[in-house]
């Protein structure tokens, strides 16, 4: 009795194994994260904000820049994966990948930490330069595969 039960648990972790090592994993996309803005603003809108909204605003882009602009070679929206351009999905390139994300997280995150400290102290017409600054960057991407050549 004692021999069935240990044969059973061994063929069913043997089963279990082999079930989770055929499963691979989902492509990761070049581009993760916020990656688009809801809405592009003139001056005189920003102008009538408060300042609260506008770091809200601000801190918005800084992530959608920060998600798209390092990776702009590959892709300038989600869902383009290393095997969709063509480089081979080794352990090196999905290691690099993988570290490049992580390194973008931390940048972001500790970028918006110093922000949520200093950037309150700005000048509110910095700031407003800045957003639209940011927001033009952004509509630029729309025109980005103009300035490809076959």
């Amino acid at each position: 009795m004692k021999k069935n039960t240990t044969l059973f648990i061994a063929i069913f972790f043997m089963l279990a194994s082999v079930s989770f090592a055929q499963k691979k994993k989902a492509p990761i996309s070049m581009i993760t994260g916020k990656t688009s803005i809801a809405k592009y603003h003139s001056y005189e809108q920003l102008n009538k904000m408060s300042k609260g909204d506008l770091l809200t605003l601000y801190t918005e882009r800084i992530q959608v820049i920060v998600n798209i602009l390092p990776n702009i070679a590959f892709a300038t929206k989600p869902g383009v994966t290393m095997g969709s351009l063509g480089i081979p999905e080794t352990k090196e390139n999905i290691k690099a990948l993988e570290a490049n994300r992580e390194a973008s997280v931390d940048y972001f995150d500790s970028t918006i930490e110093f922000q949520k400290k200093i950037l309150p102290y700005s000048d509110t017409r910095d700031l407003i330069a800045a957003i639209m600054f940011y927001e033009e960057t952004l509509k630029s991407l729309h025109t980005y595969n103009d300035f490809k050549t076959n």
